[in-house]
């Protein structure tokens, strides 16, 4: 453990370094600098709980041991005291392996019908509901940023922001959450438009994007965007369908087109649209900075194909089934109500594993 013991010194020293420079109040006249450090010092903070466990679980374990050769009652407790250590070293060495710089950011998903028609639009709304229940299960906010919708009532495409309530840790946020949804998602049922009851299979396809906190981490230059409007289309109240207030941006230099049509005004179509804009930019620029993040990113915005799928909703038999993590359960109604959490949870464990793997083998 000396290694790793090493390792800590540093975080220890710089937790406290953040618990002094929150403690003045000047730090916090900066929204953006007092939420940064509010985050670090809250993943610090796991470490620092980590490493007292440790150290106070190796301590009783060292003290047994050396009593133990005179004391049958010491002798007889230090195996469960070292367990106890063994244990708590573990914990320690999981929570020093770094964490995605993106985990405490907000999200987008993108949900976008894939194979199936009217079907798979159909699906992509169950998704949508699915996230929104999820989100109101772990206390996030959601948004509706733009949706296109069927004629039976589900979605072409829909864009949806899920935001925290508050600073959150790392380890609470929502992209350390919902990064892992990126994917085909791929359907088994009987769709409503089937009349002779047979199953068929179908796709949707949702991209999921760390959300930019601050306009200016992401600048973007007025002159590279082409800003068009036009007539909203689908159903809505006054002004919708009747007012060119959908706005469409095309982001110059990338290529990159953002629609919204969900406001009523043009403005207010015009700001989400450059907040979807951004964050696609800032993925953009995370797959050119690291070759495994864009490994993982790219993953996500394939061709929205069945055969690229990362999960199944096989609707008669109840059964939910991630294919990267090999979970499977039979309460897919539950799941679809927003009980995510342990098929999250399944991808998170494998997604740590590794990242415990490597960082070994780097050692």
């Amino acid at each position: 453990m000396s290694e790793t013991t090493d390792a800590v010194a540093p975080l220890l020293a710089e937790h406290a370094q953040i618990e002094a420079q929150l403690a003045d109040p000047s730090v916090h006249a900066d929204a953006g600098r007092a939420r940064s450090l509010g985050r670090r010092y809250a993943e610090l903070g796991r470490v620092v709980a980590a490493y007292r466990a440790w150290e106070q679980a190796d301590g009783d374990a060292a003290a047994a041991a050396e009593l133990a050769p005179d004391d049958d009652a010491f002798a007889a407790e230090l195996p469960a005291l070292r367990e106890v250590a063994d244990e708590a070293a573990a914990v320690l060495r999981r929570v020093l392996v770094p964490r995605d710089p993106d985990d405490a950011r907000d999200v987008i998903l993108e949900i976008k019908a894939g194979e199936g028609g009217e079907e798979s639009a159909l699906f992509a709304g169950d998704l949508l509901r699915m996230y929104v229940r999820y989100a109101e299960r772990r206390g996030w906010a959601t948004q509706v940023l733009d949706a296109t919708q069927s004629d039976l009532g589900g979605y072409k495409d829909v864009t949806l922001a899920v935001k925290a309530r508050g600073a959150v840790a790392p380890q609470d946020g929502v992209w350390a959450h919902l990064k892992y949804e990126g994917g085909v998602h791929r359907v088994q049922r009987v769709p409503v438009t089937e009349s002779q009851g047979r199953i068929h299979t179908s796709a949707a396809g949702v991209v999921a994007l760390p959300e930019v906190e601050d306009a200016g981490e992401v600048a973007i230059d007025p002159n590279d965007l082409r800003i068009d409007v036009y007539r909203s289309s689908g159903p809505g109240g006054q002004s919708v369908n009747t007012t060119d207030s959908a706005v469409r941006i095309t982001h110059l230099p990338t290529g990159l087109v953002v629609s919204c049509q969900n406001e009523k005004s043009q403005l207010q179509n015009k700001e989400q649209a450059l907040r979807i804009l951004r964050a696609r930019l800032l993925a953009a620029r995370q797959e050119e900075a690291a070759a495994a993040a864009s490994q993982a990113r790219r993953s996500q915005v394939r061709t929205v194909d069945r055969s690229e799928r990362i999960r199944t909703y096989n609707f008669p038999e109840n059964r939910i089934a991630d294919h990267r993590t090999g979970y499977k359960a039979y309460n897919l109604d539950q799941v679809l109500d927003g009980d995510l959490d342990p098929v999250v949870r399944s991808a998170i464990e494998a997604d740590e594993a590794a990242r415990l793997a490597a960082a070994g083998g780097q050692a």
